[in-house]
């Protein structure tokens, strides 16, 4: 009850108008939500230009990478997409901004054919993990309160804590695909392997661009007995439709 209030005096307070159109009301209103292309396939993750794949996460040339495919939900090249994830995820964080973002993933999740792993109820959620000192700066990690919307809307668990990123990395933005990998190796580790043993993880992140971050990712978790890693990304890069 306290929770309801306090958010009707905030509203009263200091009402939200859209990001894009200024309207009253909401941080990114329906109509302007409704102007961003949904992606309504699947590509290889690792392509350099975006390959469709049809039955499997990942095209015939990549199928020794440990990441079994990728649901990106938009097109970075979006000029509204790219504002969200920016004030989302850089100052002055809008936290509130994870629910349109969500909104985007469950609605490419809606137009993708290929998505039977969300039927399998003991898959799990896992958000990229971010340092403890990125954390204390956001008061958030973005991937986390994203994956914990997807976790109640499909009914299916989510682990914050168990992938846990333990080195503070160079930022990866402006780095090749080369760099990125030299510079994320070794910065993630499972503290409990029971609790993803034989799972599908779907890991979860903002935006998707060489896949480094994920690849390592996949890599822990399966080393450490998950059974198949899909990524789960808001946005990728190079995305054209």
């Amino acid at each position: 009850m306290f929770k309801k209030w306090k958010t009707f005096f905030l509203d009263l307070l200091f009402p939200q108008f859209c990001l894009n159109c200024q309207k009253e009301g909401s941080l990114v209103c329906p109509d302007c939500l409704a102007t961003i292309d949904i992606n309504p396939f699947q590509y290889c993750p690792f392509c350099f230009f975006p390959n469709r794949v049809i039955k499997n996460g990942k095209c015939q040339s990549h199928q020794t990478f440990q990441l079994n495919g990728l649901f990106s939900a938009v097109s970075y090249q979006d000029k509204l997409v790219k504002k969200m994830v920016s004030l989302f995820k850089y100052e002055p964080f809008i936290r509130n901004l994870c629910q349109p973002l969500a909104f985007l993933i469950i609605s490419h999740f809606m137009l993708t054919q290929n998505q039977q792993a969300l039927v399998d109820k003991s898959a799990v959620f896992i958000p990229v993990p971010i340092t403890t000192k990125k954390l204390r700066k956001r008061g958030y990690n973005q991937s986390a309160v994203v994956a914990k919307i997807l976790s109640i809307y499909y009914g299916l668990d989510l682990q914050t804590k168990n992938l846990m990123k333990i080195k503070n990395t160079q930022d990866q933005v402006g780095l090749s695909r080369q760099e990125r990998q030299h510079n994320i190796f070794g910065a993630f580790v499972i503290k409990n392997p029971d609790l993803i043993a034989k799972k599908t993880i779907f890991l979860v992140d903002d935006v998707f661009t060489t896949g480094a971050t994920m690849e390592e990712c996949a890599r822990v978790l399966k080393a450490n007995g998950a059974k198949k890693v899909y990524g789960i990304a808001i946005a990728r890069e190079g995305l054209e439709k």
